[in-house]
């Protein structure tokens, strides 16, 4: 993927800054763009055909949403972007699936953009995709890779009227979106908890190289949610403190605790990452202790069978006048000797405690 990523920026080498060309994966095949539409009474929800559509809604009095899956159709994202009078660099970052996350203020409009994460079951990988937010003063409009459900709570409320978001403006609607954005890196965590807490039980029962491969893959997910975190602390806390007229001062009151939800998210990004430090130190010691234990047990086995050999070696040596081979019973006798000194061995090291 590294790869691929790095072919498609060669694309843009040589071309002007502000050049849409799309850079990452293509994850829809076609752009679909929704659009609702809403005041404190009335509520126009749609899926347009056509960018032409949205046009209508950029003077308007009540506050609308347009949402687009699918990043990769230029001439879509240059129309959209041109009427509702966003820069040609922030369009061209928006095609930019690679951003770090971070807030602009443009003056008549703030951009957004960040990572959203998805992980579809405790086994499965994190998924993760790029999302741009732009606001102006009655509009919101926000930039997905792909169709997904992080935002079906936010329309739900806008439809049902629940709570205040009817009765706010985008700013507080920006604030909704950022909010179920981080809402999903909880969920994620949660279930990588899960995952953590089953390697630990696996590492003290029976720790296998399976065990160390998983520990490496959570280390690497862990590395990237901290990549993904620690740069959308900042924007946030940018927005939140952003001498914006778009900002309102009852909206800043939210922002705030979603930075201090992100700060959550970071810190437990950083014990989980702490955790698997310790379980990788506890997997190598448990290996180093079998290895112990193995050496321990051929070290006393060898011990054992030295006077052994000893003795065997003596009486194996076939000299014509050793008065011993000439006994009737001395072949019983040397067994007895043998026997009597492996027993006696095994009695010291019992009580010694090494076995």
């Amino acid at each position: 993927m590294m790869a691929d990523q790095v072919s498609k920026r060669s694309k843009k080498t040589g071309l002007p800054p502000g050049s849409l060309v799309h850079i990452g994966e293509r994850k829809v095949e076609k752009t679909r763009i929704t659009v609702i539409d809403y005041d404190g009474d009335n509520v126009f929800e749609k899926e347009v055909e056509t960018v032409e559509e949205c046009f209508r809604f950029r003077e308007t009095s009540t506050v609308t949403w347009i949402n687009v899956d699918g990043v990769h159709d230029s001439e879509i994202v240059e129309k959209l972007g041109s009427h509702f009078g966003l820069h040609p660099l922030i369009l061209e970052d928006i095609m930019n699936t690679s951003q770090r996350a971070k807030m602009e203020d443009l003056g008549d409009s703030i951009y957004f953009v960040l990572r959203m994460t998805e992980s579809g079951n405790d086994d499965a990988k994190i998924a993760t995709e790029q999302m741009s937010l732009v606001f102006g003063k009655n509009f919101v409009l926000s930039f997905q890779e792909r169709p997904g459900d992080t935002f079906d709570p936010v329309r739900e409320r806008i439809r049902k009227g629940k709570g205040r978001i009817r009765k706010m403006g985008p700013d507080y609607l920006a604030y909704a979106l950022l909010d179920a954005v981080v809402d999903d890196y909880f969920i994620v965590l949660e279930r990588l908890g899960e995952r953590i807490e089953c390697l630990e039980d696996e590492l003290v029962a029976d720790p296998r190289r399976q065990t160390l491969n998983t520990i490496h893959e959570l280390k690497r997910e862990m590395i990237f949610l901290r990549k993904s975190a620690w740069p959308l602390r900042e924007a946030i806390s940018r927005l939140e403190r952003a001498e914006s007229p778009l900002v309102k001062k009852a909206t800043g009151i939210f922002l705030r605790d979603v930075y201090d939800h992100v700060i959550q998210v970071i810190d437990n990004i950083e014990t989980y990452r702490e955790m698997l430090s310790g379980m990788l130190d506890i997997y190598l010691s448990s290996l180093s202790n079998r290895m112990n234990e193995v050496m321990k047990f051929l070290t006393i086995i060898g011990t054992i069978f030295i006077p052994l050999t000893f003795l065997a070696g003596v009486y194996g040596m076939n000299f014509k006048f050793m008065p011993e081979l000439g006994w009737r019973w001395g072949y019983f006798l040397i067994w007895g000797v043998m026997v009597a000194v492996g027993i006696s061995l095994l009695v010291y090291f019992k009580r010694k405690k090494w076995l």
